[in-house]
């Protein structure tokens, strides 16, 4: 059994964050000593690094949740593991397409502009000509 400091150099996540995770239910609040310090031992440290992990490759916590759920059973079906880890995939090339066409638009931007002590800036008008559709 360990501290919430221990478990949390551990697992890799900050002592805040693992309470955090106690108050939503997404790891199990552990037994607490005589003293009333939470005790965590190895197998909640082994969840904290699984969720760890899935987070730092972009899961949210709901899906953390499920890949937790799933983790736990052992009668599982890999094919649920599968597809949610597929679509994080598909979420992340959709992003990378969004983030590439912010790069095109800034660059293009960056081009027009002169950059020197003249007002005018090509930069400044685009940001304020509105290219949304009227509300």
């Amino acid at each position: 059994m360990m501290s919430i400091s221990e478990a949390a150099t551990q697992s890799g996540l900050p002592a805040k964050t693992i309470r955090y995770y106690e108050s939503i239910g997404l790891v199990y609040p552990p037994q607490r000593g005589s003293n009333g310090y939470r005790r965590y031992d190895q197998g909640t440290v082994r969840i904290l690094q699984f969720i760890r992990r899935a987070r730092g490759l972009g899961f949210s916590v709901e899906e953390c949740r499920n890949l937790l759920s799933l983790y736990q059973d052992k009668n599982r079906a890999s094919a649920e593991v599968k597809r949610l880890t597929k679509q994080r995939v598909v979420d992340i090339n959709n992003k990378i397409a969004e983030l590439t066409a912010m790069r095109t638009t800034l660059t293009q931007l960056i081009d027009r502009c002169q950059g020197g002590q003249r007002p005018d800036c090509p930069i400044l008008e685009d940001l304020a000509q509105s290219n949304l559709p009227p509300p």
